[in-house]
């Protein structure tokens, strides 16, 4: 197929997404014509700023354009930054500085960025490539005491009381947070789960909590959690929810609250005993997090449901950003939604998109060709991901967790992305991961006791 003038060919293609072109694919056939600097960072604080270089053609605007926004779009998400500079080629300045504007294609990113790091966003012209400022924190890995962990997904919650390592209970809960405007919804059910831990354990001595969102000194800066949140009530009674939900367990006990992903990343390097982790949960959205060939969190963002992973101009567009071909509508119960629709399964629309993916596994049990095929195509879409992944994150492990990967699909998932790596990707050298079926589902809040 052709794109932007750009030939890329593919072995594998999803059979419900046949105008699917992975990021990756685009990625390297565009830089098979490339040959012209240029170079992209990303500041997230004054000491800490990403730098990636690369090239462009020089000769084709439309696709060096296309391959530099995305590019940078890619970056804000995966490390976040409030400043993108850009290095060798003043046409893509001006064009990365417009569509980045209030009025661009990509406002939805940068008022995102503007909002987490509560400074205004910035796009600058770089008259030399600046230096990689990288820093990273040990977090996690406490088994001591007696301590809670809670996780909070969009469909579901968990908790798990941690005594000296060993979980001696864990709780599911669905809940709906997403689609609930009043704070007080969310506070109860944190609370409530966080209650019900502590009384199986003689004492609390910690809690971590795994949240999607960003959060800054425990605080949430942003979470899709709290989309149907007034602002006014997100920033009196969301901003220090979890705060405020430890002190009901126990006045001043540390807390630490993390981003989902991060601690996916910390469950499956604390299970394989190993460093250089990608988690990926997928569930009500897509959450990533890493742990670098330190054991430390890194600070970024990775926040891979925004980031691109298909170039195809059909691609679906999520409902937050408005933005098409973006992770969300890959590696989520909407991913499974989206293609059980397209192979001729009807779900329920007065069901909720949790139970929607209940029914389309029901079916998988059940035998249903249709629903193994979806199963399928996510394990296509995902081995053509993960090695664009790899290539800005350089990971050892991938660690593969929730509700989409529960059961026969997360196998069906898991093998198909394998044989997508084995003859497409030969060189990418790196493990795929499931854990065993309790810690898919519970394993979160397992760790998060752990911070």
């Amino acid at each position: 197929m052709n794109f932007l003038g750009i030939d890329i060919n593919i072995l594998n293609t999803p059979k419900h997404d046949r105008g699917f072109i992975p990021m990756e694919q685009f990625r390297r056939a565009f830089l098979a014509q490339a040959s012209k600097p240029v170079a992209i960072s990303v500041e997230m604080a004054q000491d800490q700023r990403s730098v990636y270089n690369t090239c462009v053609t020089g000769t084709n605007p439309a696709a060096d354009n296309y391959y530099i926004e995305r590019l940078v779009k890619f970056l804000l998400w995966a490390r976040g930054g409030y400043r993108v500079g850009i290095y060798g080629n003043d046409n893509i300045f001006r064009h990365i500085t417009r569509e980045y504007s209030p009025t661009g294609k990509y406002a939805f990113d940068a008022q995102f960025m503007r909002r987490v790091y509560e400074r205004e966003f910035q796009v600058i012209s770089l008259s030399e490539i600046p230096e990689s400022l990288e820093k990273s924190q040990k977090m996690g890995g406490k088994v001591t005491g007696c301590r809670i962990g809670f996780d909070a997904g969009g469909s579901d919650r968990k908790v798990s009381a941690v005594v000296d390592g060993k979980a001696v209970y864990s709780e599911e809960v669905v809940w709906h947070p997403k689609i609930t405007a009043d704070p007080e919804y969310h506070f109860e059910g944190i609370v409530s789960a966080m209650k019900k831990a502590a009384s199986k354990m003689p004492r609390v001595d910690s809690i971590g909590v795994s949240s999607a969102g960003v959060y800054v000194n425990n605080r949430t800066m942003v979470a899709s959690l709290f989309l149907k949140v007034s602002p006014e009530d997100f920033e009196a009674k969301v901003k220090d929810i979890y705060i405020r939900a430890a002190r009901e367990i126990g006045g001043d006990l540390p807390l630490t609250v993390v981003n989902d992903g991060d601690v996916t990343a910390l469950a499956g390097a604390m299970e394989l005993n190993a460093h250089s982790v990608l988690g990926i949960a997928m569930g009500t959205s897509e959450a990533a997090g890493f742990i670098n060939a330190h054991g430390n969190i890194t600070g970024w963002l990775n926040e891979l449901a925004f980031a691109p992973v298909d170039v195809s101009p059909e691609a679906m567009a999520d409902e937050w950003s408005g933005d098409i071909g973006c992770g969300v509508k890959y590696f989520s119960q909407d991913g499974v939604i989206k293609l059980a629709a397209r192979a001729g399964i009807e779900l329920d629309e007065n069901l909720k998109p949790g139970e929607k993916l209940k029914e389309v596994q029901k079916l998988l049990a059940e035998g249903d060709e249709r629903a193994a095929e979806i199963f399928h195509d996510i394990g296509i879409y995902l081995g053509h991901t993960l090695p664009y992944y790899w290539e800005f994150y350089g990971f050892s492990h991938v660690l593969l967790l929730g509700r989409v990967m529960s059961g026969e699909g997360g196998n069906i998932i898991l093998d198909t992305a394998k044989k997508v790596l084995g003859e497409e990707y030969p060189e990418c050298a790196f493990a795929l991961y499931v854990p065993d079926e309790k810690s898919r589902r519970v394993g979160q809040s397992v760790a998060a006791a752990s911070l």
